[in-house]
């Protein structure tokens, strides 16, 4: 169980700051867990196929990469795949007091799941889905934003 971590996010596109998460975790963890949220409430732009799909060819490059869905408490999800560390990305410190207290109140329901904080590339800090699907539903090159596959679903979501 220490052997392993969970990275979650609805993934409404993956991004080059959620891959540079992922790819720091995989250093650190040889099996890391992407946990793709079902999170019907956000109504998110691509259907959990296709951003399963996504991170599935975004992360080819990595070993020891398991890609699952999951609906509910995340803390639940790790203790059903045998994880017990949960990364998450810190883009600025506005991120910061929503991932504190998340982290809190996991550690209340599940004491012996840990999260640990990861901050990407300095390049990635700005960057979120939702600044990315406004790019690309505007005409913008989101190439230095988002994997190719990644570019060319959204050029064809919005062509």
């Amino acid at each position: 169980m220490n052997q392993a971590a969970v990275c979650a996010g609805t993934f409404d596109p993956i991004t080059m700051g959620h891959l540079d998460v992922i790819e720091r975790a995989a250093r650190i963890f040889p099996r890391v867990v992407i946990a793709v949220a079902i999170n019907s409430g956000k109504n998110p732009l691509f259907s959990l196929d296709e951003r399963m799909a996504l991170v599935r060819e975004s992360t080819t490059h990595l070993k020891g990469i398991e890609i699952k869905s999951f609906d509910g408490l995340l803390v639940n999800f790790a203790e059903s795949v045998k994880v017990r560390m949960i990364v998450r990305g810190l883009r600025a410190f506005s991120d910061f007091e929503y991932e504190f207290q998340m982290a809190l109140t996991n550690r209340k329901l599940k004491p012996e799941i840990e999260t640990i904080f990861l901050m990407p590339k300095q390049d990635y800090s700005y960057i979120s889905s939702s600044n990315v699907r406004e790019v690309a539903q505007l005409g913008g090159d989101t190439s230095q934003f988002v994997p190719p596959s990644v570019q060319r679903a959204l050029e064809s979501r919005f062509v």
